[in-house]
């Protein structure tokens, strides 16, 4: 049987679990188009300028890449016009990007991160999008569309996904009836299913950490790392393997496919400092992590129940097979006991 083609995918979504809306749909085919455009400039590398910095910072204080920017213009003029969205919000971006007055509007609001994994890009390793869907209030009918629309929990989100550019460029995208890969058909520019729905093997003993960074751990996550550091004469009484790429997409793809867990906790040492953001990337991969058998959480609580506060805001991630990020947690609320003894 021939794969199916992510269209076909989501027509037969729409017609059996009725959940998947004509406009969802559209929109998330509108997401796919510009991330094969992205995937193409990025396949030219040098020869189309695409590598490098641009010597800017965006609202984060990173120093952009060409690709960075380039990406995100990409997404906003294929989206905008549709007619699917109320508003956009980006990473490289301070604040949200309305529609413009000259297009409809619709019901949704799109988030993402263009590239993410940026300074892989000049060295020739993975990079990636993340994107979020939510619906748009239904109090911000008739009127324009604010910041404050856009903070909603993770788990209201209706749609997830990412394209990860690498030796292929996959799609791995859920509406909330699971988790589905496409791999780009680059001959026909056609999105293909080539897996799902997806179920992150448990029981691999395998985490993907900065290592570099322990002095910024709580004492739950060294106990953790140290532990499993210690491989058969350790408490768990296995070897373990780490992986790290700095690009979260491949290293949480890895996890998809061949199980394990990622953890990029906050700075113990200054409460409320971490480097993912909620909104971008955060809660787009842990609703793709849960609705793959796996668990997300912030080192302590979940994180598709957080509140978010600001477009920028950034959290702790854990996030992967379900035992192992149980386990972090459990760790997490031991120590808060004990310091609160």
């Amino acid at each position: 049987m021939k794969p199916l083609t992510l269209t076909r995918f989501m027509i037969e979504e729409q017609r059996r679990s009725g959940v998947l809306r004509p406009e969802l749909r559209l929109l998330i085919e509108t997401v796919a188009r510009a991330c094969k455009t992205i995937s193409h400039s990025i396949g030219k590398g040098a020869l189309g300028e695409v590598l490098g910095s641009l010597g800017s910072e965006n609202v984060q204080g990173e120093v952009q890449k060409k690709l960075d920017v380039i990406a995100n213009e990409l997404l906003l003029e294929a989206n905008e016009w549709g007619g699917h969205l109320a508003a956009m919000a980006s990473e490289e971006m301070e604040t949200i990007h309305r529609i413009p007055n000259r297009y409809p509007k619709g019901e949704y609001l799109l988030l993402f991160d263009p590239i993410d994994g940026s300074s892989n890009i000049d060295v020739g390793l993975s990079v990636g999008t993340i994107f979020s869907v939510l619906r748009a209030p239904a109090s911000a009918s008739g009127r324009e569309i604010t910041e404050e629309d856009f903070m909603q929990p993770g788990a209201t989100q209706v749609a997830s996904g990412y394209a990860i550019y690498g030796p292929q460029t996959l799609l791995v995208l859920t509406l909330g009836t699971g988790v589905y890969e496409f791999t780009l058909d680059r001959e026909v520019g056609a999105w293909k299913m080539t897996d799902g729905p997806l179920k992150i093997p448990a029981g691999n003993c395998e985490f993907a950490i900065n290592m570099a960074r322990h002095k910024q751990w709580s004492p739950a996550i060294t106990r953790y790392i140290d532990e499993r550091m210690e491989g058969e004469t350790g408490p768990c009484a296995k070897d373990y393997n780490m992986r790290w790429t700095g690009s979260m997409v491949a290293d949480v793809h890895r996890i998809l496919k061949r199980g394990g867990v990622f953890l990029y906790p906050a700075d113990h040492r200054t409460p409320g400092k971490a480097r993912l953001r909620l909104m971008y990337e955060a809660n787009p991969m842990a609703l793709l992590i849960e609705q793959a058998g796996g668990a997300a959480n912030n080192g302590l609580d979940r994180i598709l129940d957080i509140l978010p506060t600001g477009l920028h805001e950034r959290v702790g991630v854990v996030l992967g097979d379900k035992a192992e990020v149980e386990t972090v947690a459990a760790y997490g609320h031991e120590a808060m006991d004990t310091v609160g003894n």
